[in-house]
Order: C-alpha cells, then sequence, then structure tokens
C-alpha cells in the first residue's frame, strides 16, 4: 500500500504550532507534497525541515515569506526536479518533482487569482504553460501523481456557493474548462472523484478565514491527487482529514493498491 498526502500549509511555521507533525508522525504516508511554504529553508529548524523518518525536498520561493513547495518521501528518490524552466514561476517556487523508479511523485501550487486581475492572469499563464508538461508526463509511460493545490473547483459540487462564484477566480469558466481538458484529452484522473464521484460537502479541502466559513462549512474543493490512469485504477481509499485545524487547507490522503518499485543494488 502507498499512501500519500497532500497539504497546504498556508505557512509551515504555522502549521508546526498547529499541531500538524504529531499528527503527520501518525500517519505513516510514503510521500507528502506540501505547498505554501512561506518561508525559506533558513528559517526552518532541524525537525521542520527534515521531519523524522522522511526524506525532505524543497523549492523555495526567492521571495521571502511566499508560495514555496516541498516534497518528504519514506525513502529517498532516484532523481529530484524543480525547474519549469520559466522564470516567472521557478523564482515563485510552484514545483517539485521526485521519481522512484517508474513512479513520479508531483508537489505543485497553482497561482491564486484572487488578489488581483494582474495575479489572474498570471494564474492563467501558469495553467498555459504547465498544460503540455502534464499532457506530455500523462503520456511518458510513467505511474505520475501530482498533488498539490490547483484553486479551482471543478464542479458545482466543488463548493458550497458555486452560483454566487460563478464570475469568480477559482471557478471561472475557463478555469473549469481547463480542468476538464485535463482530466479528458490531457489524459490525467481526478482520483478522489474517481472513489467518490457525487460527494459535497465531505470534500472540501479549503475555507476563507472570513464569515466563520469553516464553521459553517461553505467550502472549497481546491486540492486534488491527479494521477495517470493506472496508477489511479489502484487508488483505494480518499479522505480530507477535518478533526484538527493545521492550515486553511485540510489535508487530503489517498491510498494506493502500489508497490513502489525495488532500487538497483539494493
Amino acid at each position: 500500500m502507498l499512501r500519500i498526502i497532500t497539504l497546504n500549509l498556508n505557512g509551515i511555521r504555522s502549521a508546526w504550532r498547529k499541531g500538524f507533525l504529531p499528527w503527520l508522525a501518525e500517519q505513516h504516508a510514503d510521500f507528502v507534497c506540501v505547498q505554501e511554504l512561506k518561508a525559506h529553508l533558513a528559517d526552518l529548524d532541524e525537525a521542520m525541515k527534515v521531519p523524522a523518518g522522511l526524506h525532505a525536498y524543497y523549492r523555495c520561493a526567492d521571495r521571502k515569506g511566499y508560495s514555496g513547495v516541498g516534497l518528504w518521501c519514506r525513502r529517498p528518490p532516484d532523481k529530484v526536479a524543480h525547474q519549469l524552466d520559466n522564470a516567472e514561476f521557478d523564482l515563485e517556487g510552484r514545483y517539485l518533482r521526485a521519481d522512484f523508479g517508474n513512479l513520479s511523485v508531483v508537489s505543485l501550487y497553482q497561482p491564486s487569482g484572487s488578489s488581483s486581475g494582474q495575479r489572474q492572469e498570471a494564474k492563467f499563464r501558469f495553467m498555459d504553460m504547465i498544460y503540455p508538461r502534464l499532457a506530455e508526463l500523462a503520456l511518458s509511460g510513467r505511474d505520475v501523481v501530482v498533488c498539490g493545490d490547483w484553486n479551482i473547483a471543478h464542479q458545482e459540487i466543488d463548493l458550497r456557493n458555486w452560483r454566487s462564484n460563478r464570475g469568480n477566480s477559482g471557478f471561472l469558466p475557463a478555469e473549469r474548462a481547463w480542468v476538464s481538458r485535463l482530466l479528458g484529452e490531457g489524459g490525467w484522473c481526478d482520483v478522489y472523484r474517481r472513489l467518490h464521484p457525487a460527494t459535497t460537502d465531505e470534500a472540501y479541502t479549503w475555507w476563507s478565514n472570513r464569515g466563520r466559513a469553516r464553521a459553517r462549512n461553505v467550502g472549497w474543493r481546491l486540492d486534488y491527487q491527479l494521477a495517470t490512469a493506472s496508477l489511479a485504477a489502484q487508488a483505494q481509499r480518499a479522505v480530507v482529514f477535518k478533526e484538527q485545524r493545521f492550515s486553511d487547507h485540510a489535508p487530503l490522503t489517498i491510498d494506493y493498491d502500489y508497490t513502489l518499485p525495488i532500487r538497483s543494488g539494493h
């Protein structure tokens, strides 16, 4: 069994103070993909930088206190890559990939466009840039899972107030169509939706900090694990953990009936 967790931390130091590390230690995850570190490595103590029993890899944003992604692995990968060869988004720390034999695990943090029109344009540029790369990965013959905060609710069942958000970033028609294309001709599978095709409020992974949204469960499903078909077919269980609050997002855990390949020479 392979257990993969993804979580937007909304600041790694904040999540640690809220008890993320003790909870994580009990999950026995093989991979943990984290986004929005809001820190540089020099800001972290050793326990935070390398959680016990895991190998840790990061791509921090150049800008202090902003963005950044991490990938924690039960065993060291054969290869790690964090370059998109795109100056704008490489500086923002939005992509990290680790390879293990024929398996690739990606931690991805897609920009949000909610703060301004300029950031929405940046989000569209990111989507245009990442799509052909993801399509190529899907056709590579590898088993791949891309975990992260996509900042898009795909369908009406993916957010509580879908009618009033039809003109807002995160639920724009162009964004939703992009996800549909990714799940269609792009060759990817939304693993949570494969296991829970009709689930609504239990699927939400993000709540605004305003208006008691979390207490009233006025949420959005923004955090996905997208997998290639062969890997997605082996998914057994998907759970959003909400009993404890580490961030404005909640962890998404998916278990796959998948055995990591044995490394050559081991």
